[in-house]
């Protein structure tokens, strides 16, 4: 199976870290089904073109979370996901990227105004008819 894992080389988010949130946006949102068998750790990490220890970690950490279960000598595949669990995961990654999103904005010194009215302004861009969405 071929995961619809995109790779940016130019992002100051380290390798393990993009591909962790990619696997786990694709489990909580559904697109890959309980029991689905996912590419070897080795067959991942040519695909991504990493190394194999960076795809273990993604994995090991990914079954901590209870979202991956592994099977001795058949591969690793993903859990039942309950949906309040799924829906904790689900909000637990957009809840990150916002407080990346505010610590940012504070940084270059943004005021809460001005961070409210970008979000909103983000808001109508992705969620409004008219405007572009994603």
């Amino acid at each position: 199976m071929r995961l619809p894992i995109q790779i940016n080389e130019q992002s100051a988010e380290p390798l393990y870290h993009q591909i962790k949130v990619q696997l786990r946006a694709l489990i909580v949102s559904g697109q890959l089904e309980e029991d689905t068998l996912l590419p070897s750790i080795r067959e991942l990490a040519q695909t991504v073109k990493c190394s194999v220890i960076t795809v273990k970690r993604v994995y090991s950490d990914l079954e901590t979370e209870g979202l991956l279960r592994t099977r001795q000598g058949t591969g690793t595949y993903v859990a039942k996901v309950g949906e309040q669990e799924r829906d904790k995961h689900r909000l637990s990654v957009v809840i990150e990227a916002l407080d990346q999103a505010v610590a940012a904005g504070k940084r270059v010194q943004c005021s809460e105004e001005e961070l409210e009215g970008l979000f909103r302004e983000a808001v109508r861009k992705h969620y409004d008819p008219g405007g572009e969405q994603s």
